[in-house]
């Protein structure tokens, strides 16, 4: 019993270490900001608009690699395929490349030569747009979502898809009433860890998308330019919004769960 308690001592010990490491540079924002400086960020259209823009932007991303990427998964889960790793392994490289890199790769594929053109024809813009800050938020925070809806799928028993195929649903019909409510929770997950990966994307955005300002372009603006003191109320102001949306979506999802 003594060794038990020594064990869950040093593992409390351990684990308080990073939660007070993750934990107290918050903490010291909100309080060196204080109620004041957080209602004067928060009362400056610039700055609700470049936290509304963020949010907005972040939502589209998620919106559309889930209608692209949920049927991905479910192949990835469902089917065996030649080069099946090798896909997997490829869709969780963006997560490992360096993020202005990714805002390069962007430029060079998508702001100039025959894609740029494409793109245009379409009315598409990448470079300085809302369209260019929603496809780097896409690109390096896809995986997410993609992956969580992936393992969501396998947790789902395919004998309940082949009970409601056997009873005369098409493969459609099995997919929309058994894989994807049984799948719903990781998906949601997945797209809240893809929306806030999407929340705090700097260095792709700000290669491809300076204008508009996205929240963490605002806040490096006016750091570069004015210093701490005007940097961090927009930062305090963001962590606030975005970690309560967060927390709401979170809990109706535990209470629907």
């Amino acid at each position: 019993m003594r060794t038990d308690r020594g064990f869950v001592l040093l593992f409390v010990l351990l684990g308080s270490l990073v939660v007070l490491f993750l934990l107290v540079p918050l903490v010291q924002l909100f309080f060196s900001v204080g109620l004041g400086g957080l209602g004067d960020a928060l009362g400056d259209d610039e700055v609700l608009s470049s936290i509304f823009l963020t949010l907005r932007t972040a939502f589209y991303a998620v919106v559309l690699v889930a209608v692209t990427g949920i049927p991905l998964a479910y192949l990835i889960a469902r089917y065996d395929f030649w080069g099946k790793s090798l896909l997997e392994s490829l869709l969780d490289v963006p997560v490992m490349v360096p993020h202005t890199a990714a805002g390069i790769a962007l430029l060079v594929a998508f702001g100039h030569g025959w894609l740029a053109d494409v793109f245009e024809r379409i009315g598409l813009e990448l470079i300085d747009t809302t369209t260019g800050i929603i496809a780097a938020m896409m690109f390096l925070s896809a995986p997410f979502l993609i992956n969580g809806a992936k393992e969501g799928f396998r947790k789902v028993d395919p004998r309940l898809e082949g009970v409601a195929r056997t009873l005369g649903a098409s493969p459609m019909v099995a997919f929309w009433t058994i894989a994807l409510p049984n799948a719903r929770n990781d998906i949601i997950n997945g797209a809240l860890m893809m929306w806030s990966r999407g929340l705090g994307e700097f260095g792709a955005v700000v290669i491809i998308a300076y204008h508009p300002m996205v929240a963490p372009v605002l806040i490096y603006d006016r750091f570069n330019s004015f210093g701490l003191k005007y940097s961090a109320p927009v930062a305090a102001s963001m962590i606030l919004v975005s970690v309560g949306l967060f927390l709401m979506v979170r809990m109706i999802n535990n209470r629907l769960r």
